[in-house]
């Protein structure tokens, strides 16, 4: 083993988001979101299930202060709930809303914990959803009007600011797929709603910097290498078409101020766009989206390979004989280091930080209580080297967060995938920490990963 050590003020942090941990849907004035309304739809969740408890965050938020506390982290990544802030969606803020968020910031401060605040992860008001939804432009006049009243209520305090946590998601898995809320299934409102998802991403980076001078404003992306199964032709062009709709379609405009021009016409032949282009575009939508940013957010899972299907259309393939997740995930580490380098050489975002990246594993406790899960701590070890070897590249990483300080509610499954750093017994809001913790607290407190040999593949970027 030898020792690999961090940049001083490299940021060791961890991450959740309000839907997932809060709880308390009703709870001083909130509104309902399209996660409330969807979960309640029997044969939504996969074990049955809601968000409606959580983690009891709202009510326990202290205590897992406490926790961040006891970890040595120095920064906090966690989601504002559009609908506690706005019940409606627009309109008068709910002050209820707005004075929880206040106090959880102002009792990060004290702790000495930098607050990395998002201000959508995927809690869409249900009100807005009812009007049209992202498919709908006037959401993302909406989502602007939000950003404008958080940041002029927490501004004085919060420095770093996300607009959006993984548009892809929302969008294709929520407007196209229907496998998230709202669970629609229409790949022609799904495009309409991630520009529109764009768009409010851009005016709000402008919006927000005019609020807070010296802002540092961002964007999540989940990015995922695409691989062919294959080097035959037809899988190498799955290959790519799944690079074009997953990581260029979001990553294209905002450093390049343009669609990719393959992806659309993939698009135009699938018959979800029609020949003359893109409906939803306006003219000066591009130049919004292309607002600079202070740094990009990289969500890292895994990768995926594609082959060459029926017809030809692509389809995502299992390697074999790889290590696997709950989720069904392979574990990639490698991906990490190809993501961050490839995102650095061809758009070169100032700063880069891991917003998240992390494992579901079954996390039982032994006989003693104890939650000695080992495959994660080996997964963070293995996905910090890659890290590391990035900046070794030269890509400008500044932090880690790890996916996720506590067990939640894990979407459309449930309860049932727990992705914590802490174990959370959803019966009694108990948090546990498991070994993992114990890892990662060491971690961070030296700035530095013990790790084996590394690969002899690392190239510098120009």
């Amino acid at each position: 083993m030898s020792r690999r050590t961090f940049p001083e003020g490299f940021l060791w942090g961890v991450a959740t988001s309000a839907q997932q941990i809060e709880g308390s849907p009703r709870a001083g004035g909130r509104g309902e979101s399209i996660w409330d309304y969807y979960s309640s739809v029997p044969g939504n969740i996969e074990d049955g299930s809601n968000p409606w408890t959580a983690c009891d965050h709202f009510r326990r938020w202290r205590e897992d202060l406490d926790w961040m506390k006891w970890l040595g982290v120095g920064a906090y990544r966690f989601s504002v709930s559009w609908p506690r802030v706005l019940p409606r969606g627009w309109g008068e803020p709910n002050q209820a809303g707005l004075d929880f968020y206040e106090e959880l910031v102002d009792g990060l401060l004290e702790a000495g914990i930098q607050p990395f605040l998002t201000l959508n992860h995927w809690d869409l008001p249900q009100a807005l959803e009812d009007r049209g939804g992202w498919p709908d432009r006037t959401t993302a006049e909406a989502f602007t009007e939000y950003a404008a009243r958080v940041a002029e209520r927490l501004g004085d305090r919060v420095r770093h600011w996300t607009t959006h946590n993984e548009p892809w998601c929302v969008a294709t898995l929520g407007y196209e797929e229907g496998r998230h809320a709202p669970g629609r299934r229409n790949p022609v409102e799904a495009l309409g709603a991630a520009h529109h998802l764009l768009l409010s991403h851009g005016r709000s980076v402008t919006e927000i910097r005019r609020i807070v001078p010296g802002a540092e404003v961002g964007i999540v992306l989940n990015l995922s290498p695409s691989w062919p199964a294959t080097e035959e032709l037809g899988d190498r062009d799955a290959a790519r078409w799944f690079d074009g709709f997953f990581n260029r379609w979001y990553l294209d405009p905002l450093f390049r101020g343009r669609y990719p021009e393959d992806a659309i016409a993939d698009r135009i032949a699938r018959g979800h766009l029609p020949a003359t282009g893109l409906p939803f575009l306006r003219e000066g939508d591009l130049d919004a989206i292309r607002a600079p940013i202070d740094f990009l957010g990289v969500n890292y899972y895994s990768r995926t390979v594609l082959r060459a299907g029926a017809g030809g259309r692509p389809e995502g393939v299992p390697p074999p004989e790889t290590e696997r997740d709950e989720m069904g995930w392979e574990v990639f580490p490698r991906g990490l280091y190809d993501t961050l380098v490839r995102v650095q050489t061809e758009y070169g975002p100032p700063a880069v930080y891991i917003t998240e990246n992390g494992t579901a594993l079954p996390d039982e406790p032994d006989r003693e209580g104890r939650v000695r899960d080992a495959r994660r701590i080996e997964y963070m070890r293995s996905h910090l080297a890659e890290a590391h070897r990035a900046l070794e590249a030269g890509v400008p990483l500044r932090g880690y967060f790890a996916w996720s300080l506590l067990d939640n509610f894990e979407w459309g499954q449930g309860y049932g995938k727990r992705f914590g750093l802490l174990r959370v017994d959803f019966a009694t809001g108990e948090r546990t920490p498991k070994e993992s913790a114990r890892w990662y607290r060491e971690i961070a407190a030296a700035n530095a990963l013990d790790i084996g040999e590394q690969p002899s593949s690392s190239r510098r970027l120009p």
